[in-house]
């Protein structure tokens, strides 16, 4: 993601400086209300811009972000309030001299002078916090420190602005408390209520094209909360989802580390310790006994094995499959228990596959004579972040024409073969890579293929060839004869 954002703002830059300075006439912002909402290894930001046309017919409005910011965000959406559909958005480089980066949405019909539109911008950002203290004994509390900074950036001037970070435990430790911002509220700027910290209201917040504004009075602020639950990330994802249309069967084996990025035990491990806070229910909050799956309805043959072989300390819930056009509510749900407890900065490799009936996701049109399949990018694990993927997509032998569809574009992806057992030419696989997944990640990707009837039959000819090639080497070998001489025959 970094590099990314890097090469374009390089290509971009002096492009965005006059084109931020002319839009920056275009719009005003009424009000910015940024809700962030502290987590572990996932912080969910949700920002609401009250947007005032000043001009007539202007259907682009531009979104700064830190640069820092920017770099942790791994998911970004835009939508009209009250309405699903993602608005457009383009990158437009960095202003200059500045270190933030401008996004330009495409508003869906251009608004009249005066017009007003309300815009939700959504991001999820990964490896945003950290644990302080970096180390916490086996009994001790988990807490973690979030930063980012006090005001919103825009390029339009700003009536009020206001930002409310919410914690899932009122035990926030400590919050920064700003400096020199007498110039944009009478009162206290910064309040706590339970759970959230708010800080502003802030009045008549200039454009962030203004560096002068930015110099004196922009600032970084800092809190300090309690977590109560583990910091998970997946270190490695590996996803191979091989189709088979003799079995009718879709299979899915995903091999996992899991790494607790809470803060590193203090001390050493004591399994009494553990089962005792375990029978009292008051286990450590940085240390993960046991986590839950979401499967999809209707799969069998479920396995779940690490490094030392089968894990029997798990429990599935299956739900049955659903027929095709009918909405799914229910899916299956496996809880997974590790064999020991994974304590902070701990890792655990395991995998988990399952079956399911291709019809559950695949369909053939008979007017392209092509199959359509779709194989999800991941399974969540609540609350991780996939630092790795990669999603291995088999075909039946004998696929040609394949074409795909990604929710979201990959790092890279390629073709290849792959060669299991009975094969004879060989599998079409594509793989695609990827960094840094959520949860709104988990969407399908869809790739479509022809089978020919060649295809179809080139296993059973392969099978039969084989036995028939061996029954003759079978005749042939019980009728040679390897002996050196004859034994002579006595006569009775």
């Amino acid at each position: 993601m970094q590099r990314l954002w890097s090469a374009i703002s390089c290509v971009l830059l002096a492009s965005a400086a006059a084109a931020s300075s002319a839009s920056s006439q275009s719009f005003e912002n009424s009000a910015i209300v940024r809700t962030i909402d502290l987590g572990g290894s996932l912080v969910h930001v949700t920002t609401t811009f009250a947007v005032k046309a000043l001009k007539e017919a202007v259907n682009v409005y531009t979104i700064t972000l830190p640069e820092d910011e920017i770099f942790n965000t791994s998911w970004l959406e835009v939508k009209v309030k009250g309405n699903q559909h993602p608005l457009t958005i383009t990158y437009s480089g960095a202003p200059v001299g500045s270190k933030s980066h401008n996004l330009d949405v495409n508003l869906e019909k251009p608004l009249e002078a005066g017009a007003t539109i309300n815009l939700v911008l959504e991001t999820v950002q990964t490896h945003a916090t950290w644990p302080w203290p970096k180390q916490a004994a086996q009994d001790e509390d988990q807490s973690l420190k979030y930063e980012t900074s006090l005001f919103v950036l825009s390029p339009y001037n700003t009536s009020v602005q206001r930002t409310k970070f919410k914690s899932s435990s009122p035990r926030i430790l400590s919050y920064t408390t700003p400096e020199d911002v007498q110039a944009f509220t009478v009162d206290n700027p910064v309040s706590k209520s339970g759970a959230t910290v708010t800080y502003g209201p802030f009045n008549n917040v200039p454009s962030s094209v203004n560096s002068e504004f930015l110099e004196q009075y922009q600032q970084h602020v800092v809190l300090h909360y309690n977590y109560d639950y583990p910091v998970l990330e997946v270190l490695e994802l590996k996803r191979a989802a091989e189709i088979s249309h003799w079995g009718a069967n879709l299979n899915i084996q995903d091999d996992i580390v899991l790494h607790n990025a809470g803060p590193q035990l203090k001390g050493h491990f004591s399994r009494l310790q553990h089962q005792s806070q375990s029978f009292y229910g008051r286990g450590a909050p940085h240390v993960l006994p046991l986590f839950t799956v979401q499967l999809p309805p209707g799969i069998r043959n479920t396995y779940y094995i690490d490094q030392i072989g089968n894990v029997s300390t798990s429990r599935l819930r299956a739900a049955p499959s659903v027929a095709r056009g009918v909405k799914n509510t229910q899916n299956s749900v496996m809880e997974l228990k590790p064999r020991y407890p994974i304590m902070g900065g701990w890792n655990y490799t395991y995998t988990l596959g399952w079956d399911a009936p291709l019809g559950d996701s695949g369909s053939y049109d008979s007017k392209t004579g092509k199959y359509l399949v779709s194989v999800p990018v991941m399974t969540e694990i609540p609350g991780a972040v996939v630092n790795n993927a990669e999603v291995s997509i088999i075909l039946p032998e004998g696929a040609t024409d394949v074409d795909y569809v990604t929710p979201f574009p990959a790092l890279s992806n390629e073709i290849s073969t792959h060669v299991t057992y009975l094969d004879t030419i060989g599998r079409p696989m594509v793989t695609f890579r990827y960094k840094n997944l959520t949860n709104k990640h988990a969407k399908p990707i869809y790739i479509s293929y022809r089978v020919p009837i060649s295809a179809h039959l080139r296993k059973p000819m392969a099978v039969t060839t084989a036995l028939l090639t061996l029954f003759t080497f079978a005749m042939v070998a019980r009728r040679v004869d390897l002996t050196i001489h004859k034994m002579p025959t006595r006569k009775m």
